[in-house]
């Protein structure tokens, strides 16, 4: 009589829904083209904007990085991500985390996944990769396209600083890569949320909706000033540290105390998500 070990003996938990195959799954969808669209699209409507209505900041009475988005391409880049960091780029980080394991419920191809047999662990950990691996991909996207049209409009410069002085290119274009690093990681929270209500319910659109709402929460109690340091505890507390870095003299601790706070919040959630779905019942 062949033992268990003997039938599955060709079997490689490891091997189970390769990164490549859930990548190109999550690839060919609609939800991620529209998604890229939109990120794509944002600079030239800015481009318009400013075309259309003139100085940019000619109608604030403060000084703000608004005012120099026409300055050069890097200026028109980082303006760019001034716009979108506080809620644009939450919607593509929750859209791709939430959706993930909710989506496969709906059509109720979960349980068919896992009797493949996909551990799932493994599951998730695919999942989870790829979702991430498409947030980042999304944030690049922005002010990889914004720098190319700003430059195209405005030329290649340096990064003229609203306070005075510049950024030679060089390190203008080092500062970009550091401020998208650290979008992607204060996002971490919203991955997070997202991720672990994909695991909760079978509506995907519960899971991305709750975690864009929870999100808005956060923003929201941030502005509330008579919270006072306990605001400090708050992810969206830091979520605009990164401009302390697009400075002559860029100072640090700021993104530390946000990455600090974003990590610890978006691992205890990470692991509820895993500790959850192990125990969950899987029937759809």
């Amino acid at each position: 009589m062949s033992t268990l070990t003997e039938v599955a003996s060709g079997y490689r938990a490891g091997r189970t829904l390769p990164l490549r195959v859930e990548l190109v799954r999550q690839l060919k969808r609609r939800r991620t083209l529209v998604m890229g669209a939109i990120l794509a699209v944002l600079p030239f409507v800015l481009l318009i904007a400013f075309a259309v209505g003139g100085d940019p900041g000619g109608r604030n009475d403060r000084i703000t990085l608004m005012d120099t988005a026409t300055a050069s391409g890097a200026n028109f880049a980082a303006v760019n991500l001034f716009v979108s960091a506080g809620f644009l780029l939450v919607i593509p980080v929750a859209l791709f985390c939430g959706d993930t394991v909710a989506s496969e419920a709906s059509w109720s191809s979960l349980r068919y996944l896992l009797a493949a047999p996909v551990p799932r662990a493994r599951l998730l950990l695919s999942k989870l990769t790829v979702a991430l691996g498409m947030s980042l991909a999304a944030m690049v996207l922005l002010p990889v396209v914004a720098l190319a049209v700003g430059t195209a409009a405005y030329g290649w410069g340096p990064l003229q600083i609203p306070t005075g002085g510049a950024l030679d290119t060089g390190t203008a274009l080092q500062r970009l890569v550091v401020t998208v690093a650290y979008l992607f990681v204060s996002q971490l929270v919203t991955a997070g949320l997202a991720f672990w209500l994909s695991t909760k319910t079978d509506a995907p659109l519960g899971a991305v909706g709750g975690a864009v709402g929870l999100t808005i929460v956060g923003n929201v109690l941030d502005a509330v000033t008579a919270l006072g340091h306990w605001r400090d505890f708050l992810p969206a507390h830091w979520q605009f540290a990164w401009a302390d870095v697009v400075q002559p003299h860029p100072e640090w601790s700021g993104m530390i105390q946000g990455t600090a706070i974003s990590v610890t919040y978006a691992l205890v959630l990470f692991a509820l998500a895993f500790r959850g779905f192990a125990r969950k019942d899987v029937v759809s």
